[in-house]
């Protein structure tokens, strides 16, 4: 069963609370996704850190409910 947007976007914000979270569906079919996330918790990391991140609070769900998703980080001021 593919991930809605809106659960993604909710796991983000729930272990990065001030993170500014843009999700699109790049295929139109729930299982691959493009995210942008801003946040000043990014700020001092590395680009890798920063995707761990957001990689940890999807709690597992890459590669399997989530198939793919291309991220950009964005360390905020």
């Amino acid at each position: 069963m593919p991930m809605e947007a809106r659960d993604i976007e909710k796991m983000i914000k729930e272990a990065i609370p001030d993170a500014t979270v843009e999700i699109r569906d790049l295929a139109g079919d729930g299982d691959h996704y493009a995210a942008t996330v801003t946040s000043a918790e990014f700020k001092g990391k590395s680009r890798v850190q920063q995707h761990q991140m957001v990689y940890q609070a999807l709690q597992g769900r890459m590669g399997g409910v989530l198939h793919a998703l291309a991220l950009t980080t964005i360390p905020a001021d």
